[in-house]
């Protein structure tokens, strides 16, 4: 904390605030500045001590703090083991308040699901939970099933269930859904037009028109 409060902006910490709109203390930091404190600490911690203090910065609340968690936290491999990685990852879930912290924090995810894909089983949890932003961040985590050209069958097989997810999000007009929905189906579309055709007809109709928009606006022509 002493090395993120030294780099502390009042002014862009004001700015911070407004722009997120979640009430909860700003810094002021730049993500750049921040980047760099995680790279060394990631550098300098065995993994226990990675995870211990991604914990202790989540904990205190702080935008930048949490940020600076997730960051530690999000790396292609782990070893020996990155259970205990993954159990504090997925325990942030319930705290998520806005997109700013939940999207470093579902980029730590996405990499601890790509390891272990049966980690999907807790993630469908997420799908029906009250909290709006778990349910967003249930799209979010397994935007990767979105991006294989040749999937073998258990990637085919994920996509497919990631998509009967989607399809009960169809009907929550809320802003922040509707947009996630057609993010993920904008990112399927580069990768697998058909299967988006298929989603849009069957549920296009049903979505907000700007998120169907969304959703089609890489499609190749035909």
């Amino acid at each position: 904390m002493e090395q993120l409060e030294a780099l502390a902006d009042p002014a862009r910490a004001i700015g911070l605030r407004s722009y997120h709109k979640a009430d909860r203390v700003y810094l002021g930091l730049t993500n750049p500045q921040i980047n760099t404190l995680a790279q060394d600490w990631r550098q300098e911690l065995e993994l226990a001590d990675r995870v211990a203090l991604a914990d202790s910065l989540w904990r205190t609340d702080i935008f930048e703090a949490r940020l600076a968690a997730a960051k530690l936290l999000t790396q292609a491999r782990m070893r020996p083991d990155d259970s205990a990685a993954w159990a504090l990852i997925a325990s942030w879930a319930p705290d998520f308040d806005s997109w700013g912290i939940a999207d470093h924090a579902c980029m730590a995810s996405q990499k601890r699901l790509v390891a272990d894909p049966n980690r999907l089983d807790e993630v469908e949890t997420w799908t029906t939970s009250e909290n709006l932003w778990v349910r967003r961040a249930a799209l979010v985590v397994t935007l990767p099933w979105t991006k294989q050209n040749h999937p073998k069958p258990d990637e085919s097989a994920a996509r497919a269930r990631i998509l009967t997810w989607v399809a009960t999000y169809v009907p929550d007009h809320k802003w922040f859904i509707q947009k996630a929905i057609a993010t993920w189906l904008r990112e399927l579309s580069k990768h697998d037009p058909d299967a988006t055709r298929a989603f849009l007809a069957e549920h296009g109709p049903q979505m907000k028109a700007f998120a169907a928009k969304e959703a089609a606006r890489q499609l190749p022509k035909t």
